[in-house]
């Protein structure tokens, strides 16, 4: 194989990667903001349904300790380990331990909501946002 023939099969593998990585983000991309339309569509519905919404702690990593978040929105899971907050955004709600937030309490980032919660976690407990979110309608957490 000669110098230019390599040059162009490293081009043509460049260009089929680019291709393929563009594909995955436009794909993410859509999937989140299916995502992001069906956590606003629950924050519509639960705040239309009177659905109280609870004031958020999270889990420090440890297991041990729940600190304060200044948060308030309502939990998916009876673990509370995740929720949907009155702002319309989606929280993962494990930090890392720490005296300083047992008493100033944790700041938590929002997270782009998953279609399929609990995807390639351990427990195998996985299930589709979509209907996580109608559960938690029909059946809220306290």
């Amino acid at each position: 194989m000669t110098g230019d023939e390599q040059q162009a099969r490293r081009r043509a593998s460049a260009h089929a990667a680019a291709v393929h990585a563009d594909a995955q983000r436009k794909a993410r991309e859509a999937q989140q903001r299916k995502a992001r339309e069906l956590v606003a569509g629950f924050v519509r519905d639960v705040t239309a349904r009177g659905i109280a919404a609870v004031p958020l702690t999270a889990r420090g990593y440890g297991g041990r300790h729940r600190y304060r978040t200044g948060l308030r929105g309502w939990y998916l899971k009876p673990d509370r380990s995740i929720a949907v907050g009155t702002d319309g955004e989606f929280y993962i709600l494990s930090v890392p331990d720490s005296a300083l937030a047992r008493v100033r309490g944790a700041r938590l980032a929002p997270t782009p909501p998953p279609l399929t919660v609990g995807e390639g976690a351990r427990d195998g407990e996985t299930l589709p946002l979509a209907d996580l979110l109608r559960l938690r309608l029909d059946r809220p957490l306290d």
